[in-house]
């Protein structure tokens, strides 16, 4: 594997760049400027929401790409790149069939701000890690502003007690078990593996030239357009199975081991030319 052509970098937030703890490393920071001396593009792509990734990523928040919302919407520092709102029609049928569902809680996701309803003070703790703006709403329904996707949160399994309920959806939607706990429902295009294709023919970079590196269903698309495409060690199973590479886990310099690798590659290929 050699590493040394590598143009931009691609990393999911939660699970694979952030620890357990919800942290970026001081090493991670160190790498990133000799990827920026290197001219190598930086890409976050998250289910969280845009301010969120910005506040993890703040010392270096203006050289960087940001995909939000599980890609729909993208940022290059003031420029907005994408945005994939979900129609109102869409938002009130999904809100209907969750309505059915029990111990869930629905966010409604916009470009700068997250609206939930008032009734879990021990879900709105869990909601400020993922969503620094929110506002809090009577009626999810009487919401009639632009949002990119709908989150859904269950404090046990989001695969066993969301998932089953709205997998019928996907036949217009986009539907992705996001996380342990979330499920997001979205526009069929409003997703990372789209919202990265766009960005690659914006910067002209390859599958070849792209490193990526996911660990949940909702990095499935993104993983499939690098040709470098990294599951954590950590990683959901169908992850596993999808990346061609397999790296250490989150709480072990998963990514940070794979990015010096990277940069030993491409002083390696300088020395050799």
């Amino acid at each position: 594997m050699d590493l040394s052509k590598i143009k931009m970098v691609v990393t999911d937030m939660d699970g694979t760049l952030l620890n357990s703890n919800h942290e970026v490393s001081s090493r991670f920071f160190d790498l990133f400027k000799k990827i920026k001396q290197q001219g190598i593009i930086f890409v976050a792509a998250s289910g969280r929401q845009y301010h969120s990734i910005v506040e993890k990523l703040q010392p270096i928040q203006n050289d960087i790409i940001v995909i939000a919302e599980n890609g729909g919407y993208a940022m290059h520092n003031t420029t907005e790149l994408l945005a994939t709102p979900l129609p109102n029609v869409s938002k009130n049928m999904v809100l209907d069939v969750l309505g059915s569902i029990e111990n869930i809680h629905p966010v409604l996701c916009g470009k700068h701000s997250a609206y939930i309803k008032s009734d879990s003070k021990e879900f709105e703790a869990k909601l400020r890690e993922y969503y620094t703006d929110y506002k809090i709403i009577d009626d999810l329904k009487d919401f009639d502003g632009e949002i990119l996707k709908i989150a859904i949160y269950h404090f046990e399994s989001s695969e066993k007690y969301i998932y089953p309920s709205v997998a019928h959806l996907e036949k217009t939607l986009k539907v992705k078990v996001s996380g342990e706990n979330w499920v997001d429902i979205s526009s069929l295009n409003a997703h990372k593996g789209y919202a990265l294709q766009k960005v690659q023919e914006r910067f002209n970079v390859t599958p070849a030239e792209t490193l990526v590196f996911g660990d949940y269903n909702n990095d499935l698309e993104m993983l499939a357009l690098a040709d470098f495409s990294f599951a954590m060690e950590n990683a959901h199973p169908n992850v596993k199975t999808a990346a061609n590479y397999l790296t250490d886990d989150n709480d072990n310099f998963g990514v940070e081991n794979v990015l010096q690798a990277m940069l030993v590659d491409i002083e390696t290929n300088k020395e050799a030319n």
